[in-house]
């Protein structure tokens, strides 16, 4: 059995340990709460503009437009963007979406790397893939301005060839115990994944047809991007959250089962305190009985 004093050190070390957790579960818990509220007050506006994109698709079928259109004939270029944590202590988090990365890069010959977060980086440093060194966003805090200079960036190259096709890797909060790793195609877009919904207008009138001006494919080169922009930021929303929310559940379990050592060490402690006690008063009964029987022997 430890000692007395080796038992309070382990005692006092799982308390820090249980302060630490419980302060990351807050933590995880406040950061989860705001990233969600801001994804809710900018989410009507990505929904006009996909409904716009709808609109235009269905009144002039017949537009063509290099967001919508694959390429014929040239090589396969992919980029992929993979979004991790910053940090660990967060489960299976960060590798479920690394393991989904890999099996699709394995499609593609030589996949570019757009690798939001410090866990990806540090990952794939040593995997031979290429990745776009000036690519370095982290994972924390996503934000409209920064999904807008991230879909800038692949919109570049997309337009200018140096890539065919573009995919985000993240992760969806299904529910809070449920986290999917999932890959989501962004570049070239699928006309199918736009269904026009007619929408009656507020007077219950019938909505007259629409004149695109310059072009419909005008319309669509300054409309698209933002779509792009609303799509890469819900995918970073969704990620942080995954990724905040497998902390808390992690830092719960660490929370509990400190807490469940912590009942043990208790008892340990407790038991060793009653021992030394009784080995004490044993002493000092046997020191009297030995000094008793010294003094009738006199």
């Amino acid at each position: 059995m430890d000692s007395i004093k080796e038992i309070r050190n382990h005692i006092d070390s799982v308390q820090q340990t249980l302060k630490i957790t419980n302060a990351m579960y807050l933590i995880s818990s406040s950061k989860l709460r705001k990233a969600r509220e801001q994804l809710t007050n900018v989410q009507p506006y990505f929904v006009k503009t996909t409904q716009t994109i709808s609109d235009i698709l269905h009144r002039t079928q017949d537009v063509e437009h290099i967001y919508f259109d694959r390429r014929p004939g040239k090589p396969h270029k992919a980029g992929f963007i993979i979004i991790t944590g910053d940090k660990g202590l967060a489960g299976a988090y960060n590798h479920n979406v690394l393991r989904l990365a890999e099996e699709h890069m394995q499609k593609f010959d030589d996949p570019t790397l757009f690798l939001v977060g410090q866990t990806g980086r540090s990952y794939f440093r040593h995997k031979g893939v290429t990745v776009d060194v000036e690519f370095m966003y982290t994972a924390q805090d996503p934000t409209p301005p920064r999904a807008r200079e991230i879909a800038d960036l692949f919109v570049e190259h997309f337009r200018k060839g140096r890539l065919d096709e573009v995919y985000v890797v993240y992760t969806e909060l299904v529910t809070p115990l449920q986290l999917q790793p999932k890959i989501l195609k962004l570049l070239p877009l699928d006309r199918d994944a736009f269904p026009w919904q007619p929408r009656p207008r507020a007077d219950g009138g019938i909505r007259r047809e629409v004149t695109y001006m310059p072009s419909a494919a005008e319309v669509l080169n300054h409309i698209v991007p933002v779509y792009l922009k609303g799509a890469l930021f819900g995918a970073m929303v969704e990620s942080f959250c995954s990724e905040q929310n497998a902390r808390m559940t992690a830092m719960d379990t660490a929370t509990e089962n400190a807490r469940s050592l912590l009942k043990q060490l208790s008892l340990e402690y407790n038991r060793a305190r009653q021992a030394a006690i009784t080995q004490e008063i044993t002493e000092i009964v046997a020191g009297a009985q030995g000094g008793d029987a010294a003094a009738g022997a006199e």
